[in-house]
């Protein structure tokens, strides 16, 4: 089954055609709002280098699923 997303708005304008597996073998920067500063101190903290490396971090991970627990429960 194909899925299809528009990410204009989420992605860099560079990145916007890439196939996915690009994208989250990209910099962090390539995600929309996040500067090269910003991936550099995530680098520094987290070594997050990739977008891939972004959404598999554990404390990433950790923190987003504890949202969706406060929010289910809501």
């Amino acid at each position: 089954m194909a899925i299809s997303a528009n990410l204009d708005k989420q992605l860099d304008k560079a990145y916007e055609e890439l196939e996915l597996a690009k994208v989250l073998d990209a910099p962090v920067a390539a995600l929309a709002g996040v500067s090269a500063g910003d991936a550099e101190k995530l680098a520094a903290a987290f070594n997050i280098k990739t977008v891939r490396d972004l959404g598999t971090n554990k404390q990433f991970k950790l923190a987003a699923a504890l949202v969706a627990l406060e929010q289910a429960s809501r």
